[in-house]
């Protein structure tokens, strides 16, 4: 079988395995990368495709509707959506955007397909302009509900602006580990943004092994840097996994005290532990505990410092988390709260008198930020806020993230 058409099969079959609810989309390219035996330049195909679909959803079903009256199933509207988003985003050659992906389609189907396809290849700057006519949550693929949200908090310019920067792919950062004790030989630092550097081009597989850098956004930092963590204290992450933020604590640390990251998931360990060696962490010890249950009674008044970087809804990182947006419902704002001070309530007995612990979430939602925090400490008058920092995507040109430091007395 070509390798052309196992790019376009392999991507509905990924996109029919993400619609039945089965993983992330990262997971599901790797899956099928695999399975459809893919060379990396096949693979990095399959990415664009995949992650191009699922942000441009509402628009590729915008051309769909203007091409095709009535009911189509999913196999059909997938391989729709697959051809219509080379053939008018992607822009690959017409030819081989509509012949592979009418190959890639069941028999009884390929009439459809290459008929809708090459229909689109003749009137592509009409759809294209057809696009001016579109409310702003169908231009941008985001749910309408989440646009009004937006509008309500932000105003309709800034929520406008947030949708529009989800609409880019997420650029690439690193940060430099100085318990590597080797030169970082990265040559694009963020100004103003000590230790990070823009990666462009081929990820350096070799620095990441040697634990020189680690992958992460500029905005993971914030939490750190607010809860300031010492040489020779003991810090508790409680939700560690995949470690990123643990190593910052860790560098800041000096590797000289107590770090304990703990994880709910004990499918989760070994990639922290395994990610916490190579990045030459010494000071940590990992431990699994699930903090929707009460601490252990070894660990309360224990803690300096405590981070929670608590589940949450993913609203400011929905740029690099781009199937998120589809998934998220109403609902998941009113429960995640809930989730998320029963995590901080288990956690507070853990903290020294003295003691400062920092809330973190990479939402952008009042529900879960401020206002959680506002109630929480109406509840603990033992409690004060020190300081609060909400970053917006659109605004500081990174992921979104939330983050407040309490002190207990």
């Amino acid at each position: 079988m070509p390798a052309q058409h196992n790019i376009r099969r392999a991507a509905h079959a990924a996109l029919h395995a993400w619609g039945k609810g089965h993983d992330y989309a990262e997971t599901l390219v790797e899956r099928h990368a695999q399975r459809y035996q893919l060379s990396a330049s096949d693979r990095g195909l399959l990415n664009a495709i995949l992650f191009g679909v699922l942000r441009h959803r509402r628009v590729l079903d915008h051309f769909i509707s203007e091409m095709r009256r009535g009911k189509l199933d999913m196999d059909a509207r997938d391989l729709l959506r697959i051809g219509l988003f080379q053939v008018l985003i992607l822009n690959i050659a017409d030819h081989a955007a509509v012949n592979e992906t009418v190959e890639a389609g069941k028999a009884n189907i390929r009439g459809l397909l290459n008929a809708v396809l090459r229909r689109a290849v003749g009137q592509k700057a009409k759809l294209l302009e057809s696009l001016n006519d579109l409310p702003p949550a169908e231009l941008h693929s985001h749910p309408d509900w989440l646009f009004k949200r937006w509008r309500k908090h932000y105003g309709t310019d800034q929520a406008i602006a947030l949708m529009e920067w989800n609409q880019e792919p997420a650029e690439n950062y690193a940060h430099y580990n100085p318990l590597s004790k080797q030169p970082c030989p990265l040559e694009d630092p963020l100004p103003d943004v000590p230790g990070f550097f823009r990666v462009e081009g081929a990820v350096p597989m070799k620095l990441i092994r040697d634990g020189v850098i680690y992958m992460q956004d500029p905005a993971t930092r914030h939490s750190v840097e607010m809860l300031a963590p010492q040489p020779g204290e003991t810090i508790l992450d409680a939700c560690a996994a995949p470690g990123g933020k643990a190593a910052l604590i860790a560098a800041a640390m000096e590797n000289r005290g107590t770090l304990i990251a703990t994880d709910s998931n004990e499918k989760r360990l070994p990639r922290l532990e395994e990610n916490l060696q190579r990045l030459h962490v010494t000071c940590a010890k990992v431990s699994r505990h699930d903090w929707l249950e009460p601490a252990p009674t070894e660990w309360h008044n224990t803690f300096d410092a405590i981070l929670l970087d608590v589940p949450c809804s993913n609203t400011g990182v929905l740029r690099r988390r781009v199937d998120a947006r589809w998934r998220l419902l109403p609902k998941d704002l009113s429960d995640l709260p809930v989730i998320q001070k029963r995590i901080l309530e288990n956690a507070l007995p853990c903290l020294k008198k003295g003691g400062r612990l920092v809330y973190s979430t990479c939402s952008i939602e009042p529900e879960e930020n401020t206002k959680l925090i506002s109630d929480l400490l109406k509840e603990h008058p033992e409690l004060s806020l020190v300081k609060e920092k909400q970053v917006l995507p659109c605004v500081d040109h990174t992921d979104g993230a939330y983050c407040a430091l309490l002190h207990l007395a």
